[in-house]
């Protein structure tokens, strides 16, 4: 891995929470950081990178129509 500059910054956690990621960071053999690093990158940042791009929906069936008419595909019958 390649290293990278980071800044020092505090975060508050309700001990109940605080042990729970204290333990899955044992479980899974990663620091604390990082997983609190991960988490801030798939809830928010990614999400916002991805914004407006990829697919709107997901469709396996036959579409009879046009692109005109694309969004009828997913109304109600």
């Amino acid at each position: 891995m390649t290293p990278m500059s980071m800044t020092k910054t505090q975060i508050y956690f309700p001990p109940a929470e605080l042990r729970a990621l204290h333990r899955l960071a044992k479980e899974s053999g990663r620091a604390v950081a990082d997983l609190v690093r991960e988490a801030v990158r798939v809830t928010w940042l990614l999400p916002r990178q991805a914004a407006g791009r990829g697919p709107v929906a997901i469709w396996s069936g036959p579409f009879r129509g046009s692109a005109a008419d694309h969004d009828a595909a997913f109304d109600e019958p």
